[in-house]
């Protein structure tokens, strides 16, 4: 009966310790980013895929863009404005060469997903009356353990995001 006790109580202790030292994806109750108060939202990782981008210059990185059910609804249905509710998620990494990939292809023509970069992970959070003066939208940026970018930082989204007024400042197109 005391080996059971045992092992029961090992098993729970190993399970507390891989929820303690869980990636940013589970960092829901993290601290929150700067002017938005936006956390890290619980589950993105699950989320539907809305596009896929490679932003090559100084950031040089290849992006996955995903949204709450709510901004997959609006994509799909072509909505104009998006609702209230709607979250989208960008995670990136460094846009890398596949060695293991172009030996077996005879030449380089293969990239990957390498290590997070600083900017791992950005959401917009539409809220038309909390981010009223950001036309609707609230932001926030993290790296790859979860810590929320600077004020400075974050007070560079809107600003981004204006010439793509006429698309409720979303530069992603659904790609479906």
């Amino acid at each position: 009966m005391s080996r059971i006790v045992f092992v029961l109580i090992a098993v729970m202790a190993l399970a507390g310790a891989a929820a303690y030292i869980a990636p940013a994806s589970g960092q829901a109750d993290g601290e929150a980013a700067p002017i938005f108060g936006i956390k890290i939202q619980p589950g993105y990782r699950d989320w539907k895929l809305i596009s896929v981008a490679h932003e090559a210059g100084n950031l040089n990185d290849i992006r996955a863009i995903l949204g709450n059910d709510i901004a997959i609804k609006a994509y799909r249905e072509g909505t104009r404005s998006f609702p209230d509710g709607a979250v989208i998620a960008r995670l990136s990494w460094n846009y890398v060469a596949s060695e293991e990939n172009n030996k077996v292809f005879g030449r380089d023509q293969s990239f990957v997903a390498g290590s997070a970069p600083d900017w791992y992970l950005q959401f917009m959070v539409k809220d038309s009356k909390k981010y009223a003066s950001t036309g609707g939208w609230g932001y926030a940026q993290f790296d790859k353990d979860g810590k929320p970018a600077d004020e400075a930082k974050h007070g560079t989204c809107f600003p981004c995001h204006v010439p793509a007024k006429d698309r409720d400042y979303l530069f992603t197109r659904y790609a479906p």
